[in-house]
């Protein structure tokens, strides 16, 4: 390919991608796209890996885009895609970049609402999935312990003023001999 064909950046899905970078590292800076679902993009439409983004044509990249929003008109597996029987419409859809946000904000949103269990673990900040909770996931600092680690040396005693002579005891007495 000749010098005048290369674009030194690639607008993919509304991302900005280095041409400099491999096809392959390119697709995977989209967010909701993984190094395996990259390479069965490339794979499906007999792509190299190894090949700079740069050098794509603008059909290539169409290409590229329009199996990005629709894997399943290419026969992908309905286990590769990231969203399976959505709540709201009950198909199963690939989510890209924002839209992988706003779906997590809206389903944690609905539990909330709902007042399910899971809902009240993320209002409160606390594991959902059912992990222990006893000895991990703490966050702040400790209560009602003293923070320290080894134990400080006694201090020795600071030598007292002279003082007037004291009454003596018995038990000092009978030793000063």
């Amino acid at each position: 390919m000749s010098s005048q064909e290369y674009r030194h950046i690639v607008r993919i899905v509304g991302n900005d991608i280095a041409g400099a970078k491999k096809v392959l590292i390119g697709l995977t800076q989209i967010k909701g796209i993984g190094y395996n679902f990259a390479t069965a993009i490339l794979d499906t439409l007999h792509i190299s890996t190894n090949s700079n983004i740069g050098f794509l044509s603008e059909l290539d990249v169409q290409r590229i885009e329009k199996l990005i929003t629709n894997p399943t008109s290419e026969n992908f597996p309905v286990w590769f895609l990231n969203r399976r029987k959505d709540i709201e419409t009950g198909s199963d859809k690939h989510l890209l970049t924002s839209d992988i946000d706003f779906t997590l904000r809206n389903d944690i949103e609905r539990e909330r609402v709902t007042g399910s269990w899971r809902g009240y673990r993320h209002l409160n900040g606390l594991k959902v999935r059912g992990q222990r909770t006893r000895t991990t996931g703490r966050r702040g600092g400790a209560v009602g312990v003293a923070k320290g680690g080894k134990a400080a040396p006694a201090k020795p005693a600071a030598p007292a003023a002279p003082a007037a002579p004291a009454a003596t005891s018995k038990t000092t007495e009978g030793k000063k001999e």
